[in-house]
């Protein structure tokens, strides 16, 4: 028996683009995420890349559109949390290790690497626990 060539294409691969429905639902767990987190408004507001203004509006009750950015952040974020979910069961742990220092990021936590406010600084730490969890 020989296996035959796919013949289909990466874009056929590409994942459906997260809807509003499913954004809001990130966005109310990414705000008992916060919560949970024990961070400022600041913090939050810079980690989803919002005026503090708009932040507290959303956080109120009152969400605006979420971009396309917004929602790869709240993606990203949940992301985090889900590989920590997996790597610790100690709820102290899960949520207290955003703020240890850590010395994959050069003893920096890694809620100091995420305030960097880049999209990408996001990414940085859920590739990291990504593969700490085996995850490719």
């Amino acid at each position: 028996m020989s296996l035959q060539p796919l013949e289909t294409s990466a874009a056929e691969f590409a994942p459906a683009p997260i809807t509003d429905d499913e954004g809001g639902a990130m966005l109310r767990a990414t705000l008992n995420l916060f919560a949970k987190w024990q961070i400022t408004d600041e913090e939050a507001a810079l980690l989803l890349d919002l005026p503090l203004r708009t932040y507290r509006r959303w956080k109120a009750g009152q969400p605006g559109r979420l971009d396309r950015d917004t929602k790869a952040r709240l993606s990203n974020i949940l992301g985090v949390h889900k590989a920590l979910r997996i790597l610790f069961t100690e709820p102290s742990r899960i949520y207290g290790w955003i703020k240890a220092p850590n010395g994959a990021f050069g003893g920096q936590s890694a809620l100091t690497i995420m305030l960097n406010g880049e999209l990408t600084d996001l990414m940085r730490v859920r590739r990291y626990l990504d593969a700490e969890r085996g995850a490719w």
